[in-house]
């Protein structure tokens, strides 16, 4: 498949609007705090009461017994939803039926009651009174200790993959690397919590809420709650932060669902701080290990990465072994994934999910394996890279310039200047190292709709059911539609996140911003036929800039082919069988210059720079603020996210923004971010990709990779904190 619009040059292609920096139109709403999130819509829904989700205080077992009868006599309290009193809830595709826990109890801080009343004061005060008996049961909360049970997960999307004979060729390797690495789990700890209001219009409901996919979650609510998706409207026009925290209906939407049905008003339901590490989703621990086999000539022969996590019953694993089964070359291969069962919350979805934690392995032990060979770990990627599937090698990449993303990089970073012997480079107290990864991210595609309409004024209005979780979705579906009808930016209106809308990707994936301009790309088009033919030109023939619409001779204005009414269009782009016939990823260069304490083992990381192979940018400005916030989670993953698991009571013990360590401006230097000038035709008629999660891949270990370098001291279990230092430093510092 290659998108080429025929009869005339791809309007896209003009550039004009598309591809410039663009600051983000919805920015002065944001500013001035007029953007309203789930949690603000007073106007549109007045008179709302508010909800306090009571989580619970065992891991696994039942509830014994619950008292209500104090918190019902508490004042201001209007109804309790339990599992006794909500009625049956169907199990949506993400398993929703469990959000409201009753009488058995899955995972700690799982939702046992939602007690609604007047203020949220009062709602919070009257939880308080619940009288809740468990009967606790063992669990399982250890991955390490549940790895020896773990087993092939069911129905998974990434199945084991033998190529040639790996344990053969690993075995003859002259060079052989057999290392095990851990990432811990992480938490979104997005600013903005799950929040949403509900409000019951008969036997329709509206809920404005903070989610990234709203036609996924539309027809979850509609089946948990066993009522037509038809009689459900979702709401969510600005999301503040979800990094896949937010893909999924969670327990404050069908809460607040039911909160308002019992109290026969609507309700509002925000997820406390500390219930949301417990009870939403979190990226699951993995524990890794790699075998890479090579000649002497630093040529990889044979390559394997097996990878375990857990999760609750019926659960997913991560992916963590992905990436390995593309990104390098070698002719006997071996992955697997195995999953444990765990009485955990949920893990699931979290930015650049099996990629991020696989890369933070991957991209160290490529790192061991160059030392082992005495090769520079740059070249050594360089050397194995390859430019087909190596498990289908009748598929090629569409696009793959990782070679040219490593070269650029190690030029601009001054990577000659790197000391190859660990621990040579010294400023005063400061071990001073460099360290390299490659960044991988698959590009996905998904069908994705709008619908475009033309009113009198000549003003283009976009509608679709798009997500903005401050990835700039408003400004480059602005830009698409601007640049396709031959408007200026101010003349075009854009309308998210509501169900009432045509279906688009959503925000997920890395696949919103390439799926859904495409979308509105496809709608323009059919806008444009409209038009050529309201005003009595062929469409193949027609031009618009500058607000008019230009044939041969004629120039006419586009407020004038609508000066008798408004003109509508809507369409949908579908991607077919393009996914087999080419291989669709993205690939990029992380660098990293750390300086360690030499007393105590204290890491700064100095300065930062990732080089991005993505297709077309198509704003340079907010894909910039996207890899930047990428590599930011990056430094955090690799230096201190990290869900400490009580082993007795299993549930997550720095469930809030003081114990759970997310980087702050003085952790994170100088970022600089370089797009190769690509464009895709393949991918889509955008020839766009997605970057949101491709800064985060490989970044994790650039980090570590730059450590060993200053130090000499090699961390396999992440975070990489001091202590896991301290002892080791040379002795000579």
């Amino acid at each position: 498949m290659k998108f080429d619009t025929p009869a005339t040059t791809n309007p896209i292609d003009q550039l004009k609007v598309v591809g410039k920096p663009t600051d983000r139109i919805d920015g002065p709403l944001k500013t001035t705090g007029r953007a309203r999130y789930a949690y603000e819509h007073h106007d549109e829904v007045p008179g709302a009461a508010y909800g306090f989700v009571v989580g619970s205080g065992i891991a696994k077992g039942r509830i014994a017994s619950m008292d209500l009868s104090a918190a019902r006599a508490a004042p201001g309290v209007l109804a309790i939803v339990t599992a006794d009193n909500a009625g049956t809830l169907g199990k949506g595709n993400f398993n929703t039926a469990k959000l409201l826990a009753g009488p058995g109890v899955d995972h700690y801080h799982q939702a046992v009651a939602l007690v609604v009343a007047e203020s949220f004061e009062q709602a919070r005060a009257a939880a308080q009174l619940l009288r809740v008996e468990y009967a606790a049961s063992p669990g399982v909360f250890d991955l390490a200790g549940a790895k020896d049970t773990a087993s092939v997960p069911r129905g998974s999307r990434i199945p084991d993959t033998r190529v040639g004979d790996f344990a053969g060729s690993f075995a003859a390797a002259p060079v052989q690397l057999d290392a095990s690495y851990s990432t811990p789990d992480q938490a979104h700890a997005m600013m903005e919590p799950h929040a949403s209001i509900a409000a019951w219009e008969g036997d329709r409901l509206t809920v404005w809420t903070s989610n990234q996919m709203i036609d996924w979650s539309t027809g979850d609510l509609a089946k948990t709650l066993g009522i037509p998706k038809s009689q459900v409207r979702l709401v969510s026009r600005f999301i503040g932060g979800g990094f896949g925290g937010k893909l999924f209906v969670r327990a404050d939407v069908v809460l607040a669902a039911l909160g308002a049905r019992a109290a026969g008003r609507p309700v509002k339901v925000a997820l406390a701080r500390p219930l949301m590490f417990n009870n939403t989703v979190h990226r699951p621990a993995t524990l890794q290990r790699i075998r890479i086999g090579a000649g002497r000539d630093g040529r990889i022969t044979a390559i394997g990465h097996e990878s375990w996590s857990g999760d609750l019953p019926g659960g997913k694993p991560e992916m963590a072994v992905a990436q390995t089964r593309l990104l390098y070359a070698g002719a006997h291969r071996l992955t697997a994934t195995r999953l444990a069962v765990l009485d955990m919350s949920e893990g699931n979805a979290m930015r650049a999910p099996g990629e991020a934690p696989g890369m933070m392995a991957l991209e160290i032990a490529m790192d061991e394996m160059a030392e082992k060979l005495g090769l520079d770990p740059v070249e050594f990627r360089v050397l194995n890279d390859t430019q087909v599937d190596p498990e289908k090698p009748e598929r090629a990449f569409s696009q793959r310039r990782l070679v040219e993303c490593l070269r650029l990089g190690a030029e601009r970073f001054g990577w000659n200047r790197r000391e190859a012997q660990p621990g040579r480079v010294r400023e005063g107290r400061w071990l001073v190292g460099m360290g390299a990864a490659a960044a991988f991210r698959n590009n996905q595609v998904t069908k994705s709709a709008a619908r475009v309409r033309l009113d009198r004024r000549g003003i283009v209005t976009v509608e679709t059911d798009m997500t903005d979780i401050g990835t700039g979705s408003y400004t480059i579906i602005a830009q698409t539609a601007a640049e396709m009808m031959g408007v200026p930016l101010e003349r075009v209106v854009v309308r998210l996140g509501d169900s009432s809308f045509p279906v688009s990707a959503g925000s997920g994936g890395q696949w919103g911003a390439n799926s859904s301009t495409a979308g509105v790309y496809a709608a323009c088009v059919k806008l444009r036929e409209a038009i050529a033919q309201k005003l009595g030109l062929a469409p193949g023939d027609a031009s618009f800039s500058d607000g008019m619409v230009r044939a041969g001779n004629r120039s006419v204005s586009l407020a004038e082919a609508a000066r008798s009414g408004e003109l509508v269009a809507e369409d949908a782009i579908e991607f077919g069988d393009l996914g087999k016939k080419y291989q669709q990823s993205t690939f990029g260069a992380h660098f990293v210059e750390v300086g360690v304490d030499a007393l105590t083992g204290e890491i700064r990381v100095r300065r930062m720079l990732a080089v991005c192979a993505a297709g077309r940018i198509l704003n340079p400005k907010s894909a910039r603020s996207q890899v930047i916030g990428a590599m930011t989670m990056g430094v955090g993953a690799a230096l201190m996210e990290e869900l400490a698991v009580d082993k007795r009571r299993g549930f997550f013990v720095n469930h809030d923004l003081a114990g759970y360590e997310v980087p702050v401006h003085a952790d994170i230097p100088h970022q600089e971010v370089v797009f190769l000038d690509e464009t895709d035709p393949i991918s889509s008629p955008m020839k766009a990709k997605g970057v949101g999660e491709l800064g985060i891949c490989g970044v994790g270990a650039a980090v570590a990779n730059a450590i060993y370098n200053a130090t000499g001291v090699r961390v396999r279990d992440y975070p990489i904190t001091l202590d896991k230092l301290l002892e080791r430093l040379p002795a000579s510092a």
